[in-house]
């Protein structure tokens, strides 16, 4: 079994990206919440409130204090170490990869699902002015690459609080995200996001994997 030992460092790309987040859901709280996220959350192509910047905005919103803890709490979690592993440069191209990725996922899904509704309906109508916010797609691929380095280290669960191995943790959290996808169950999270985040993270890792083997082996 791998022995693995957390750091306890903050280095600087995770608390800046942590500071970024508090204070823009600061913002969304002192000042007029729906501004903010007709110009910052990403909306899908097509919709009037699309901006070409929306695919990296969305990334440092929130829908509220819960969905940002968890996702926080992820990037404190595992991301110090992977920035320490990979450097401060690597890491932050890696965070962005994976959140654009994942932006780009769901933006394919959301074409695929107005394809199914006539464009004059409401429905139609709402699908577009129905925003995605949050990390968490960057967040998922923070999560695979963490099983990657990793597969053997000890991750303990917040519910169920049971003891599992990073591989299995990875494997398993992509599966249900997939299931939920697939059935569009709990339809108000973007499963095909953070499937999308781990797959573009788990590509970047590969094309490290090729540049540079000695790195990563």
């Amino acid at each position: 079994m791998t022995s693995y030992a957390p750091q306890s460092a903050m280095p600087p790309v995770v608390k800046n990206i942590l500071l970024a987040n508090g204070v823009l859901f600061v913002a969304t709280l002192l000042l007029d919440k729906a501004d903010i996220f007709e110009l910052f959350a990403l909306f899908p192509v097509g919709s009037p409130f699309f901006k070409i910047w929306q695919p990296v905005s969305y990334m440092f919103l929130h829908g509220g204090f819960s969905h940002l803890f968890f996702n926080m709490f992820a990037l404190w979690m595992f991301g110090r170490d992977l920035e320490l592993e990979m450097g401060s440069k690597r890491f932050l191209l890696y965070y962005f990869v994976c959140g654009v990725g994942a932006a780009i996922i769901q933006q394919l899904m959301a074409r695929i699902d107005l394809a199914g509704i006539p464009e004059q309906s409401i429905a139609y109508m709402q699908y577009l002015c129905t925003p995605t916010v949050g990390a968490s797609g960057a967040v998922f691929g923070l999560l695979l690459a963490f099983g990657m380095f990793h597969p053997n280290a000890t991750i303990m669960l917040l519910f169920p609080p049971i003891p599992m191995k990073a591989k299995w943790f990875v494997i398993v959290y992509g599966l249900v995200e997939l299931f939920f996808g697939m059935t569009g169950r709990m339809d108000s999270v973007a499963h095909f996001a953070h499937i999308g985040g781990m797959f573009w993270g788990w590509l970047l890792i590969m094309w490290w994997r090729y540049r540079d083997r000695r790195r990563y082996y």
